[in-house]
């Protein structure tokens, strides 16, 4: 990672399937080898299945921002039918990597997403 890169990733699921849970995780993990993180949770209504967004922030240097991430270099779909969603791709580039979770191929993903250079 670069001096002074802050590496932002958006998660997307539904309440109760462990996405939040997911993205403190991956802080727990990257605290561990001296990284500073940020994790987060963003809800719509509190209701079981509700969609849900969290983020992380990811750097070697203390991170000052606060808030949503709105150009994330990594995007992880952990319910396979939001990745129709206009949420999934909001504020991507040709250089956002998305980890899915679906048993869809590459190809389809690609059409459904509306990108078709990323990395899948």
């Amino acid at each position: 990672m670069a001096e002074g890169k802050i590496i932002g990733v958006r998660w997307h699921g539904r309440a109760g399937q462990g996405t939040v849970t997911a993205a403190k995780m991956l802080a727990e993990i990257l605290i561990s080898r001296n990284k500073y993180v940020q994790a987060f949770p963003e809800f719509g209504p509190e209701r079981r299945g509700a969609p849900v967004r969290a983020f992380n922030r990811i750097s070697d240097e203390p991170i000052y921002i606060y808030g949503p991430v709105e150009d994330p270099q990594f995007v992880v779909v952990v319910d396979p039918f939001l990745i129709q969603s206009p949420l999934v791709k909001e504020g991507c580039d040709e250089n956002t990597v998305f980890i899915l979770n679906t048993e869809k191929d590459v190809d389809t993903v690609r059409r459904q997403l509306g990108m078709s250079n990323n990395r899948i």
